[in-house]
């Protein structure tokens, strides 16, 4: 059986025809696909019955559905996700003031191993598909609606899995969210976040992608890094400084550093210099400093407010533009590093 949304309105045209359809079928079939969102061939009601009957001997529509929804107290929605083959991922709504965030898997797993994340302690079973990308979306859009009467404003693809690992599923799933027939969003509303794969860094820019970028560096030296996140062996610092000031030349984009302070490893006025020194190098627009949210896995620990104030007033005194991202979702295991969900039932 095959995958009826992997065939785009020109596909579906060329197959029809052939079947003896006429050509309108077409479009009937991809707006119940990218419109209606049918989960079944048979609910396709406009077609015949026998064209329906057709290709369904031949066809399916591998729907995502919500498994299970938990609620935090400040508002935000993970959700366990599960896929047709038994798979869970996990994806989050985070509300706030100003925006309506998705928050959304690229893979069922990690293959990255970074040692705070809890998906990094997990194996990669397999590549999410685009059109699992975005329903992934398209569900969170739903239930921004229903709980907040309001869309979706921001996607970030900061859930689990490594997405530049995923290039071609991303790339599609984000074509299909910002198409004018799909959500419509802007892609300047859309990151993608990278452990830092700088080959397929400098992919995007060759590709001249218009979403925005973040690197999760979290450690301003290779020996720091590569304790955390052994991609960096592969994919050093100088290695990955060029690929970001190669994408940005191709693409003028907006790009965000994301740091996690761990107490007594990177939070020191030493690891604030060498982080300087990074962030000179890079046309980046933003430092994130990020709050560690523990896992069971480890036991690194968040610096107090008196450590993470003095790294940022140092910062700012040396004019980086730097914030301060407080973990939503922590009570439900929904912030940044906790999502875990990758076992068949």
């Amino acid at each position: 059986m095959k995958n009826l949304r992997e065939i785009d309105l020109a596909g579906l045209e060329t197959m029809l025809v052939a079947m003896g359809e006429p050509k309108f079928r077409a479009q009937q079939v991809h707006d119940w696909v990218w419109q209606k969102y049918a989960s079944d061939i048979a609910d396709m009601t406009n077609l015949p019955k026998a064209l329906r009957e057709k290709l369904a001997t031949e066809f399916f529509i591998p729907k995502v559905r919500i498994n299970h929804s938990q609620f935090s107290t400040d508002g935000t929605i993970k959700n366990r996700l599960q896929l047709h083959d038994g798979y869970y991922v996990e994806s989050v709504l985070i509300p706030t003031e100003s925006r309506m965030t998705a928050c959304v898997s690229s893979q069922v797993g990690c293959s990255l191993s970074c040692k705070f994340c809890a998906t990094g302690y997990m194996a990669r079973k397999r590549n999410l598909d685009f059109d699992e990308i975005v329903d992934e979306v398209t569900l969170l859009n739903e239930l921004s609606q229903k709980h907040y009467s309001k869309n979706l404003s921001n996607i970030v693809f900061m859930g689990m899995g490594e997405p530049l690992l995923n290039y071609k599923n991303t790339l599609k799933a984000i074509e299909r969210i910002t198409s004018p027939d799909g959500l419509g969003m802007s892609p300047r509303r859309i990151t993608v976040s990278t452990a830092g794969v700088a080959k397929m860094i400098r992919q995007l820019g060759d590709d001249k992608v218009k979403f925005k970028l973040a690197l999760s560096l979290h450690a301003p030296t290779d020996e720091k890094r590569n304790e955390i996140m052994p991609i960096n062996e592969t994919n050093n610092l100088k290695v990955l400084i060029d690929a970001l000031n190669y994408f940005y030349k191709c693409t003028g984009n907006e790009i965000t550093f994301e740091y996690i302070l761990f107490k007594d490893f990177n939070d020191s006025q030493r690891d604030a210099e060498d982080l300087i020194k990074i962030y000179r190098q890079v046309p980046a627009d933003l430092i994130n400093i990020i709050e560690y949210n523990p896992i069971d896995a480890v036991r690194f620990e968040k610096p107090d407010e008196e450590k993470t104030d003095a790294f940022m007033k140092f910062l700012t005194a040396n004019k980086v533009n730097v914030r301060i991202r407080r973990s939503r979702g922590k009570d439900i295991d929904a912030a940044c590093g906790q999502l875990a969900n990758v076992s068949r039932d």
